[in-house]
């Protein structure tokens, strides 16, 4: 009661010196209902501000809880990724070393086939050489024989000094004596060809048949030989190029895969960052939600309490029995004079202590810059001493409500803009990354449409070479076998001439052995020789030209056959990679696809936290007066009106 009489006074006093005739039951009244109404707006707009708060912070968490779940997902996804791509790195390692091996091996057949088909090719061209040697050696003294009518003593003398002056007459003349020495063991038989010539000439048309066969016999087995080695040849150059074909691939996919390993375990310390972030992020955002909500709480239970406590005191003011009962028996001229007595005996020193107030705010406010002074000073100088007191009281608490908002304001900022600055720096370094893969996927794809062509035009390119050479082939197999034919018909013309002429000069040697005491008519001996050497040249002829032609029919089949079979399978290796390179192709196109989802995706997001961080600029950003430099001015103007308190309180 002895409150509300101080009021009533106050009120009272108030009323006096304006000249007022408003009950001062009235007037508390009128204030406590505008302390009500105001409490109840302040009441209803921190509500309103914890409700955006609790709404901010509703979709903060779900959005970081949503980049924890994807984090998470995406190391679990790089964690397969990384260990499927090394265990490929490692399956494909232990796969080129064995190809290497393998390589390693056939090589090393290639090349013992080498050295033994060359030491066989050696041993070939020494008989051959032997052989041919032999052979012309016995033409050679075929034609002599034939020329001149020797004995044997006379042929003996012959073929000695031949062999002395021709190595190849040597082997001729030791098979010669051979057979000499086994003819005369066997008794009469000599006499057949003792003192003929054409008995020694038809002995050595034997050596040389004899020769010739075994000639034909060691290039027979040469040229089995060869075609053996190259088919073997051939098979080991496939299977080579096979295998380091194979080596290749497998090697550029290791490289490959352990660059995706490497990428991908880049993503994963990147992820792992930005989840530790976003975890810190929710849990702090959590606990400073859980300590505002506390306070938040306790500010409405408190609010509520004074808005029913006001109420309490309106009702019962309100009450006749309060506001009747104090106008009947307390009148405002007694209050008013109470009033007044106060005022007489503390006048002066009140105007005194509000003068020294207003000279101390005004220069404090001019040195401070203050506009909050100025206008205090300026309302100090023009109010009554007790509202000076409660101005200054007013306007303390004032300043110290708008340090905590404001406080709390640069909290608020500060979250939201670090969180804003790494959303952008994420977003940013995860489209940059994106482009970068997709510019790398972009030029991945044009470089394998380019090999695609590439292969293509190649494969064409042995498809018509291929046709070339079957054509050529075709027409030089053609050609051979006619002439073949041509030098077997004529070989066996000759032969038959040969039988023909041997024979008849055979029968007139027999008639002149039989009949020695006729004048001996040797008839065309010279001529016949001359005629039966030079079938047998040509008969030889014909058989080296039919020799050659199955030789060079041999190997131009063999180098078709090489040249078809290394063709086709170039052609169809090509074929294979350039189906593998358009499957990749497709894939890299369609991998293409999914990073371009993603990255515009990505740019979204990073489009809507630029758009939140302008958005800031204005609230948290672009102002006038750091921090800093406010709060110390508050701290002063506080301190200043702590100072201007006291020198009112010391009247």
């Amino acid at each position: 009661m002895a409150a509300l009489r101080a009021i009533l006074g106050v009120l009272a006093l108030t009323a006096l010196s304006q000249g007022s005739t408003v009950s001062p039951v009235a007037k508390v009244l009128t204030m406590m209902s505008e302390m009500k109404v105001k409490g109840v707006a302040m009441m209803a707009e921190e509500a309103k501000t914890y409700a955006a708060y609790a709404e901010w912070v509703s979709d903060q968490e779900t959005e970081l809880g949503f980049e924890v779940k994807t984090s998470n997902s995406d190391i679990e996804s790089l964690l397969a990724v990384i260990a499927k791509a090394d265990n490929d790195v490692h399956k494909l390692g232990s796969s080129v070393n064995e190809l290497d091996n393998e390589v390693a091996t056939a090589e090393g057949e290639k090349a013992d086939s080498t050295a033994l088909r060359k030491k066989e090719h050696e041993e070939y061209v020494k008989l051959s050489t032997d052989y041919s040697e032999s052979v012309d050696a016995l033409n050679g003294a075929i034609q002599t024989m034939n020329s001149k009518n020797y004995d044997v003593p006379q042929a003996m003398a012959l073929m000695q000094s031949m062999a002395a002056a021709k190595p190849a007459m040597r082997p001729v003349l030791a098979a010669f004596l051979q057979e000499k020495d086994e003819t005369a063991k066997g008794g009469p038989a000599v006499a057949a060809y003792e003192f003929q010539s054409g008995g020694i000439v038809q002995l050595l048309e034997k050596f040389q048949k004899k020769f010739e066969g075994e000639l034909a016999e060691v290039e027979e087995e040469e040229s089995n030989q060869a075609h053996n080695y190259d088919l073997e040849m051939i098979h080991l150059a496939d299977t080579i190029a096979y295998l380091k074909k194979e080596i290749e691939e497998k090697s550029v996919l290791k490289t490959k895969r352990a660059s995706e390993s490497a990428f991908a375990k880049s993503d994963l310390a990147s992820t792992r960052g930005d989840l530790s972030e976003d975890v810190k992020t929710l849990k702090d955002m959590k606990a400073t939600f859980a300590a505002k909500s506390d306070t938040f709480k306790a500010n409405q239970e408190v609010r509520k309490q004074e808005l029913e406590a006001i109420g309490k005191a309106v009702e019962i003011i309100s009450d006749p029995s309060v506001s009747g009962s104090y106008g009947k028996h307390v009148s405002l001229v007694q209050i008013a004079q109470t009033s007044f007595l106060q005022v007489r005996s503390e006048g002066a020193a009140r105007v005194s202590a509000r003068q020294r107030v207003v000279s101390f705010l005004n220069k404090k406010a001019q040195v401070l810059s203050s506009e909050v002074l100025k206008t205090l000073a300026a309302q100090a100088a023009s109010n009554p001493f007790d509202k000076v007191v409660e101005m200054i009281k007013g306007l303390v608490a004032k300043l110290k409500e708008e340090a905590a908002a404001e406080a709390e304001h640069k909290t608020w900022c500060d979250a939201q803009l670090k969180t804003n600055k790494i959303k952008r720096e994420k977003k940013t370094g995860k489209a940059n990354k994106l482009e970068a893969t997709i510019e790398a996927i972009g030029e991945s794809i044009s470089s394998m449409g380019q090999r695609v062509a590439t292969l293509s035009k190649q494969q064409a390119e042995l498809a018509s070479a291929m046709s070339q050479a079957t054509a050529q082939r075709q027409l030089e197999k053609s050609t051979n076998a006619d002439t073949i034919k041509d030098a077997a018909a004529g070989e066996e013309a000759t032969k038959q001439a040969l039988v023909v002429l041997k024979e008849f000069y055979a029968s007139q040697s027999s008639f002149l052995q039989q009949a020695p005491e006729m004048a001996a008519y040797k008839g065309m001996g010279s001529a016949s020789g001359g005629v039966v050497g030079m079938l047998e040249v040509i008969s030889s002829d014909f058989a080296r030209l039919k020799a050659d032609t199955k030789a060079s029919e041999s190997s131009a089949a063999t180098e078709y056959n090489g040249f078809m079979s290394d063709a086709k399978s170039s052609k169809k290796a090509k074929h294979d990679l350039e189906v593998k390179t358009s499957l990749q192709k497709d894939q890299a196109e369609f991998e293409k696809a999914q990073e371009k989802k993603d990255f515009e995706s990505t740019n979204l997001e990073l489009s809507k936290a630029v758009a939140y961080q302008q958005h800031l600029k204005p609230v948290c950003v672009e102002v006038h007066v750091s921090y800093e430099e406010r709060v110390s001015a508050r701290k002063e103007e506080v301190e200043a009106l702590k100072e201007a308190y006291k020198i009112l309180d010391q009247k």
